[in-house]
């Protein structure tokens, strides 16, 4: 029906292959030198729902991590910010039901408390051991589940793809998935020769998302033998292109942590920023995270598409970030997704809005890679064309500003009826 080109997308080296690693088996467990489980403790009133979670390392590791920028920051975020800030961790302790936060002085008690019941059974410092709770806001937590809860967990600990299963499970709130990822790969010694390392990790969150960061609670794992330093930054970068790229309602959670272990049980050379094997390693903790970042969006609370906004043609990326969750976080264009409606004129909209300048003569919007507008104006489509392409589970939107050369891409989802349903019960 036109003769228009579908614009051009930058792509980042998202996939596991471009940093030369694959899927595998394991989740979070595919690292070696880490064990995982999940058990129900009694956070939950479903006393089938596994509800805390555990994942430990054979022997203090190098240990990363990122936190919410709320100022209303929970109990766990708190100490979990200040233990981490040596490098080094054992375990991490989570639990579902349960936000700890806004609970002022006895929330962080609880907190220090969770981390002292698990360094006594792991035989470590507390200090070694980080904490996350998600669940409802302003609710004390209770101490009560973790008398057995805490003992259970160790005892269940397992290097195996059924025990990262369980600790993904016993994290998920709103979840309708538990979401995990795990790839293996070789990386090159300064020496010469490679060494086979994995990355492995799962994450909770549907709803409440939007950076920095989301409402998520992300726990990776790598065997890879990285340094502090070097762990920090590959955690920082990849957080920066994937959690913190999504949004499913624009508001930010007070207990968002992703936290990194890494064991250095492959083996090999230290790898800092500087050697050879660090780009392949921080690759793949960049594919680890984004693959668990698409799996957020898609499974947004009440949500039946995934959708990807790219902006490209921006002065900067900057002005590039702004326009997209715009664009992502419009109620309008999330209901027209929803109705399989390619209404272009309110992503122009949700970007004409924002603050962002542009000249709109310059502006060229795809949907589903058809092209519906150039140079601000509309482009005929073929609307049955179109009702098909909307059954994909993906739906792309990729707006050029023609203003520069910067570019970003924002994950969300569309906005349905089980949103407001989901969310105006949360709490019964």
């Amino acid at each position: 029906m036109n003769s228009f080109e579908p614009l051009a997308v930058p792509c980042g080296p998202d996939a596991p292959e471009a940093c030369g690693f694959v899927p595998c088996e394991g989740g979070v467990c595919a690292a070696a030198g880490v064990r995982a489980s999940g058990v129900s403790a009694g956070f939950r009133k479903n006393p089938n729902r596994l509800d805390l979670a555990l994942v430990a390392a054979d022997e203090a590791c190098v240990a990363a991590a990122t936190f919410t920028t709320n100022r209303f920051c929970a109990a766990p975020v708190t100490v979990s910010r200040a233990h981490v800030a040596d490098g080094h961790a054992r375990a991490i302790v989570l639990n579902s039901g349960n936000a700890n936060a806004a609970t002022g002085e006895p929330g962080l008690a609880a907190a220090h408390e969770a981390c002292a019941r698990v360094a006594a059974e792991l035989g470590c410092a507390e200090e070694d051991v980080l904490v996350a709770s998600t669940g409802v806001i302003g609710v004390p937590l209770p101490l009560a589940p973790y008398d057995a809860g805490v003992p259970a967990c160790v005892a269940a600990l397992a290097p195996t793809s059924a025990g990262a299963h369980d600790a993904a499970c016993a994290v998920m709130t709103t979840d309708t998935i538990p979401k995990e990822v795990s790839l293996a790969g070789e990386v090159p010694q300064a020496g010469g020769g490679t060494v086979t390392v994995h990355v492995g990790g799962f994450v909770k969150g549907s709803g409440m998302i939007q950076p920095n960061m989301a409402t998520m609670l992300a726990v990776l794992a790598t065997d890879a033998p990285l340094t502090a330093d070097a762990a920090r930054e590959a955690l920082r970068s990849a957080v920066g292109v994937s959690f913190n790229k999504v949004t499913v309602d624009s508001d930010t959670s007070t207990n968002d942590s992703a936290f990194l272990l890494a064991t250095g049980a492959a083996g090999g050379e230290k790898i800092d920023c500087s050697h050879p094997a660090y780009p392949a390693v921080a690759a793949a903790v960049r594919a680890a995270c984004v693959d668990l970042a698409r799996k957020i969006a898609a499974d947004g609370e009440g949500s039946t598409k995934l959708v990807t906004v790219t902006v490209a043609g921006a002065a900067s990326a900057a002005d590039a970030d702004v326009v997209a969750r715009a664009i992502a976080n419009s109620p309008l264009v999330k209901t027209a997704i929803f109705g399989h409606d390619a209404n272009w004129g309110r992503v122009a909209a949700a970007a004409g809005k924002c603050g962002v300048p542009f000249d709109q003569a310059r502006v060229d919007i795809d949907f589903l890679g058809v092209p519906v507008c150039r140079a601000g104006l509309t482009v005929p489509m073929d609307e049955d064309d179109m009702l098909r392409r909307f059954e994909e589970p993906e739906v792309t939107i990729t707006v050029n500003l023609g203003m520069g050369e910067a570019s970003t891409r924002v994950w969300t989802c569309d906005l349905t009826h089980d949103y407001v349903t989901i969310n105006g019960d949360y709490r019964t």
